[in-house]
């Protein structure tokens, strides 16, 4: 991984953020890849190693780093986890955050399926059916809930809207909660056939139909938590 010194940032700390998270967004090998040592960033970015070491706590923050005293900085994907561990301080009731989660994929995830119908690549056609092959292949259910998950996260992924599949990775451990209450309580059987009329419209490249697909879906799923109606859940 190559830095360069900086030219008189606005910030030194923001600064040396905005290269750092330039070069790690730049590297998509998917290898695990570690930075230089804070002293040999301090010195190839023309800085102190109090700025290198703020740098590297707010990237680790804020999901990009994960520093590991005694050993070094490590690159990592969890941009999603600041709201992760948000979600059930802000929202304790738990049937009250899985509604609110339903009504947020209502929101989402549909228009994430039709955008997906008109760019996936056909690589990522091929991986939506190895996904949607593990899931009936699934032995039990903690297998199918990961599946499921794989799913729409790979849903997301090909629709090319890096923000939908951000949001969805920040709804992971919540969206966990769902699958545990839905395939926990009826099986894997309404999300395979809802994923194959999904997938089915995607590789058709119809986008309205995996828009409708989708929706159904989420709102199938509403119904198998046994979550109020959105028509008539009461205003607060």
């Amino acid at each position: 991984m190559n830095v360069t010194t900086l030219q008189r940032p606005s910030s030194l700390v923001e600064g040396v953020c905005q290269q750092l998270a330039g070069l790690i967004r730049g590297d998509q090998t998917g290898a695990e890849r570690w930075l230089p040592a804070e002293r040999s960033l301090a010195e190839q970015l023309g800085v102190s190693r109090t700025v290198v070491r703020e740098a590297t706590k707010r990237l680790e923050q804020q999901g990009l780093l994960e520093v590991q005293h005694g050993t070094g900085i490590r690159v990592v994907d969890k941009l999603h986890r600041p709201l992760n561990g948000s979600l059930e301080l802000l929202i304790p009731d738990v049937a009250e955050r899985l509604q609110q989660l339903n009504e947020t994929r209502l929101s989402i995830e549909p228009e994430s399926a039709g955008l997906a119908a008109q760019r996936a690549t056909r690589e990522q056609i091929r991986a939506l059916r190895r996904i949607h092959a593990e899931l009936e292949a699934a032995p039990d259910n903690a297998a199918a809930i990961v599946a499921d998950l794989n799913f729409h996260r790979a849903v997301a992924e090909a629709s090319g809207n890096l923000i939908f599949r951000l949001i969805l990775d920040s709804l992971a451990e919540v969206g966990l909660a769902s699958r545990q209450r839905t395939i926990g309580r009826i099986g894997k059987a309404p999300a395979i056939e809802h994923h194959a009329q999904v997938l089915d419209a995607i590789e058709a490249r119809d986008p309205e139909a995996a828009r409708q697909a989708m929706r159904h879906h989420i709102l199938a799923a509403g119904e198998d938590m046994d979550l109020p109606s959105l028509k008539t859940r009461k205003s607060k």
